[in-house]
């Protein structure tokens, strides 16, 4: 293990002790919550179980991605990285883009072909890649997950847990370069050729409501709908993964929990709903 990230590992331990959990639930398969400044967990519910994640894990892909930095790089697109299928952002071989602009696509439209070039352009290959997001939720602590693809795209042998998310979540919530792309609801992505496409955040929580700031949704039959989301209010900080949820809940439920977590009354989170969502 590299300094830097034994010195983040021990940083950002997730504390086991769970308060006021008997005053929520969810109907999620699995889910946790935690005080994203000092990992006091709030919340739990089957948050060891392995799982398919799906998308959501393109937030230790991006993670992964900001901490290598160099982001204004150029990366130029090859055929592998565009085939897969669905949510694609149809980029064409050739073509060239910046790791941050990238960065805004993956995130933000949860496109699987950018999460493969910017996987293959960090590591050489999209295995390497793989390798490299299970040895580093490892490095955060992690010990129930292992990767095959930088996307969540059904593949045997990849999993993760609720809990292992959340280190991967915490993580990326102290990145200044992924707090700000988490929390963009819409960007305007110029492909090569100058067409311009407005990209809209797929995280329904972030339009709904003011203290929510970010995090990634994830979707998948295997998965069903999958929601990391964060928020903040008054000085305080949360975190909530709800994994294994359905489409009509999925964020009521993520809201829920932050509310919990961040001590808001259903007034206060009455106030915070945003008009235009």
């Amino acid at each position: 293990m590299r300094f830097p990230a034994l010195l983040a590992a021990l940083a950002l331990p997730l504390i086991s002790s769970v308060t006021a959990s008997a005053q929520i639930s969810v109907n999620a398969k699995s889910a946790i919550l935690l005080d994203a400044n000092t990992g006091q967990v709030i919340y739990k519910k089957n948050d060891t179980d392995q799982r398919a994640v799906a998308s959501t894990q393109k937030l230790l892909t991006a993670l992964i991605i900001a901490e290598s930095g160099d982001l204004d790089k150029k990366v130029t697109i090859e055929l592998i990285d565009t085939q897969c299928e669905p949510f694609k952002l149809y980029i064409k071989p050739g073509q060239t883009y910046t790791r941050r602009e990238l960065l805004h696509a993956l995130m933000i439209r949860s496109s699987n072909d950018v999460a493969r070039a910017l996987a293959r352009d960090n590591a050489g290959s999209i295995e390497a890649f793989a390798r490299k997001m299970t040895n580093r939720i490892k490095e955060l602590g992690g010990t129930s997950s292992n990767f095959v693809n930088p996307n969540g795209l059904p593949a045997s042998g990849q999993y993760s847990t609720a809990r292992d998310m959340a280190r991967v979540a915490r993580m990326a919530y102290r990145n200044p370069t992924l707090r700000q792309i988490m929390n963009t609801k819409n960007y305007d992505f110029r492909f090569s050729s100058g067409k311009v496409v407005p990209l809209r955040n797929t995280n329904r929580l972030l339009r709904t409501y003011s203290f929510c700031n970010g995090m990634k949704t994830g979707y998948t039959n295997a998965a069903g709908h999958c929601l990391i989301s964060s928020g903040s209010h008054n000085g305080r900080n949360c975190i909530a993964v709800v994994l294994g949820s359905t489409k009509g809940v999925v964020a009521e439920e993520s809201a829920k929990l932050l509310a919990h977590g961040l001590k808001m009354s259903p007034s206060e989170v009455k106030t915070t709903r945003l008009a235009n969502n």
